[in-house]
């Protein structure tokens, strides 16, 4: 069923944001999945491996570019296919 031939590897650092320079179009096109300290998480924002921090968007505070302020959270990251 999943073919992990035609699957690009997993980048260190990803992000959503399609004007961040560590977006990537190509991971998008599969279903990613991201663990923090063994929890699965579906509100990252952005992710950082080696550094062992996720990104979330905060509930009601934006910066002053309208955009949703990001909170970080650290811990152990894991990102993989669904």
């Amino acid at each position: 069923m999943n073919d992990t031939t035609s699957q690009p590897a997993l980048p260190d650092r990803l992000s959503i944001n399609p004007r961040s320079r560590f977006h990537d179009e190509a991971v998008f096109k599969h279903d990613i999945g991201i663990k923090i300290n063994g929890k699965e998480r579906f509100d990252v924002e952005e992710y950082c491996i080696s550094e062992g921090w996720i990104k979330v968007a905060s509930p009601k505070a934006l910066d002053r570019r309208g955009q949703p302020l990001l909170l970080t959270v650290k811990g152990t990251v894991e990102a993989f296919y669904r």
